[in-house]
């Protein structure tokens, strides 16, 4: 599955890939809303591209429990036109 982005303020698109990361980990994403201690309407918010925000614990959180690092979860498109 590709990546889901999320419009930046400035331009660009910011890319969860959430997704991808849970199947090579053969994780649910209620496992690892368990493990983090978030709610699955959450978690589904972040991995569908809708969350405004993320916490650095809750990215922490994340990184931990899929063995990663920030950079694995979330990458930057400037190529891409605001869509506002």
């Amino acid at each position: 599955m590709p990546p889901k982005p999320h419009d930046t303020d400035e331009g660009g698109l910011i890319m969860v890939k959430l997704d991808d990361l849970l199947h090579e980990r053969r994780m649910t994403l209620t496992e690892l809303a368990e493990r983090v201690g978030l709610t699955l309407a959450n978690l589904s918010i972040l991995k569908t591209g809708k969350a405004k925000a993320i916490r650095f614990s809750t990215l922490a959180a994340i990184c931990r429990e899929l063995e990663c690092q920030p950079g694995d979860l979330l990458s930057y498109d400037a190529s891409v036109p605001e869509t506002n």
